[in-house]
């Protein structure tokens, strides 16, 4: 049985929870047995778009990519990347009732200016704090539901330092917030006091490769106190890896790469045979 991310949240233990840049990879992630699939701004920027995450994909972009993916693996909980709130108050309200109505269970909003970047980029900024708290306080009035989960990132640890990101994370909480996300610590010594500070709310560890944050197991981050280790990037780039080596083997000669999935186990995959099944209960010949 499928469990809701309000669910998930109140269970023991640690949540893991793959990134997912299109409709294809949020399926192949719960086939693979994910309980929460992440949407990546900065993965539906390249996939969908073909740029890097500073900011080049609007609102009703990613509402759309919200919708597809969603209504690829519903009822999986989908926890989908806001980034800034594409504007003030009223633009995280709208976005947030359309992240909501498009079949996310949470959406993620984070305290950059505009344009943003990727929050393991250097030159970021981010915006006064009771502008952030506002946006946070706006997106926590506009769900119709409170199963929908707004979760508070800050960016603050870059652009000033870690005190900084964990006075913004108390305003956050305090202004509706009900994940927090503590971006790039650098240290497991800053991971650690992140989480002693925050002990009780649900926290998120994000792991990036080759990013600022140590990549800590699972187990150590439920050790220190997280509730949700994230890895936002992990298949898009290794599908990436993949794509190259496809690309540079048939364009080299060298015929087919071995390395794939069969035409069949494709099309399980996106669930040919569930349809199938169904347009022939309603095949009136």
């Amino acid at each position: 049985m499928t469990k809701t991310l309000d669910t998930l949240l109140n269970e023991p233990g640690i949540l893991v929870v793959p990134g997912a840049h299109d409709p294809l990879s949020a399926r192949i992630a719960a086939r693979a047995g994910a309980k929460a699939v992440y949407m990546t701004g900065f993965g539906v920027a390249g996939a969908g778009f073909g740029v890097p995450d500073i900011g080049l994909v609007n609102a009703e972009q990613m509402i759309e990519r919200v919708r597809v993916i969603a209504g690829s693996i519903a009822p999986l909980p989908l926890i989908a990347d806001g980034d800034n709130g594409h504007g003030g108050p009223l633009n995280v309200m709208r976005l947030t009732r359309a992240y909501e109505q498009a079949g996310a269970q949470c959406i993620q909003l984070e305290d950059q200016v505009s344009p943003k970047r990727c929050g393991h980029m250097d030159g970021k900024e981010v915006i006064p704090l009771t502008e952030a708290a506002a946006k946070i306080r706006a997106a926590a009035e506009a769900r119709a539901s409170s199963a929908f989960k707004i979760m508070a990132r800050t960016d603050a640890r870059a652009t000033h330092d870690l005190d900084e990101a964990l006075r913004r994370g108390e305003a956050f909480l305090k202004a509706g917030a009900d994940i927090l996300f503590i971006e790039a610590p650098r240290s497991e010594k800053e991971m650690a006091k992140v989480a002693a500070t925050f002990k009780g709310t649900p926290l998120l560890a994000n792991l990036v490769e080759d990013g600022k944050t140590p990549m800590l197991s699972p187990a150590a981050l439920q050790q220190m106190g997280y509730k949700i280790a994230l890895y936002p990037i992990s298949a898009l780039l290794a599908a990436s890896a993949a794509l190259e080596q496809v690309y540079a083997t048939l364009l080299g000669g060298a015929g087919q790469p071995r390395e794939r999935v069969t035409f069949s186990q494709y099309n399980d995959i996106v669930g040919l045979p569930d349809l199938l099944a169904t347009a022939k209960r309603f095949d009136a010949s």
